[in-house]
């Protein structure tokens, strides 16, 4: 039994733009828009979504499985991801294929423009859990990934009674009204920002109550105000992390979902999920890159205990970690 997250793994090319682009932006020439952004810095790091979710949940004790397409290229991230504990057991190198890259530039406010290559990750459609030996899993995490290879895994987890969440994020653009409606219904959880929200009714055309009544779990990242987590007939409202400062936003909603989805599996109630997942948001916040954040369980639970108070719960993270 395991807990499996399917998704891209890639390289980030993280870029900073010394601006708004707000103030770039003709609202009334959307439909003939050609802008370009002047950054003032460029990293490449190790990212994608799926490896994301995991190296926070790594953090917290948590032993996820990554199932995911690479390149020929992936050979120092595969060296990386073992080094910090990670099992890289189910992720295929598809010859002749790079590794899926991600590009992306931010604003002074935050703000994200990015365009993701899939390279290798487009080959995730030819792959399903019972291939490669994951049928029994406990639960599977579908994050953005090859869209017909995300309907794939909603349909196989349905089909062998696996629990699912389905967290669409930066595929919400290519993702179809009719994958949305054929991948939602049934899924244990449902993961999306305000943003995704709202494309997600818009394009299926449902209420949030619609939606709500689809799922088992909402949970719904609402940037600086926190999140909400629709839970049990109860909204849990989880207020954000006091930041000692921000570096960087890029996998900050990654590390929020790994940081709940580990505090999940140990036991934890909603509420205090939330809250952890918001700490782990939080220190990605103040890092450069998706995985550059590191704490000890002792660390995360002294910093609950400064924003939300003590949490007698969190002894059983610090168990695992």
């Amino acid at each position: 039994m395991s807990f499996v997250i399917t998704g891209s793994v890639a390289y980030d090319y993280l870029m900073h733009y010394p601006g708004l682009y707000r103030d770039h932006i003709l609202p009334d020439q959307l439909d003939k828009i050609s802008l370009s952004f002047l950054a003032d810095s460029l990293r490449r790091e190790r990212g994608g979504v799926a490896a994301n979710i995991a190296y926070t949940m790594r953090l917290l004790g948590a032993d996820p499985l990554v199932f995911a397409t690479v390149g020929e290229d992936f050979g120092d991230y595969r060296r990386w991801m073992e080094e910090h504990g990670l099992r890289t057991d189910y992720i295929v190198e598809v010859p002749g294929e790079y590794t899926a890259s991600f590009f992306v530039g931010s604003d002074l406010e935050e703000n994200q423009i990015a365009i993701f290559y899939t390279g290798a990750m487009a080959q995730a459609r030819n792959y399903s859990l019972e291939t490669v030996g994951l049928a029994d899993a406990q639960t599977v995490l579908i994050s953005p990934n090859d869209p017909l290879a995300m309907l794939n895994y909603a349909q196989e987890c349905r089909r062998l009674g696996i629990p699912y969440a389905y967290d669409p994020s930066q595929q919400i653009a290519r993702l179809s009204g009719e994958d949305l409606a054929a991948s939602i219904p049934g899924a244990a959880y449902l993961l999306c920002n305000e943003y995704e929200l709202g494309m997600i009714q818009k394009k299926i055309g449902w209420s949030l109550d619609d939606i709500r009544s689809e799922v088992g779990v909402l949970i719904n990242t609402v940037g600086k105000d926190g999140s909400l987590i629709y839970a049990d007939d109860t909204v849990y409202a989880i207020p954000p992390v006091r930041l000692s400062h921000t570096v960087d936003p890029t996998g900050a909603g990654d590390a929020y979902r790994g940081g709940l989805f580990a505090a999940r599996l140990a036991g934890l109630p909603w509420e205090v999920c939330g809250r952890v997942g918001a700490l782990c948001g939080a220190y990605a916040l103040e890092h450069a890159g998706t995985t550059s954040h590191s704490f000890t369980a002792a660390e995360l639970i002294e910093r609950y205990a400064e924003n939300f108070g003590a949490e007698p719960h969190l002894a059983r993270l610090a168990q695992t970690a």
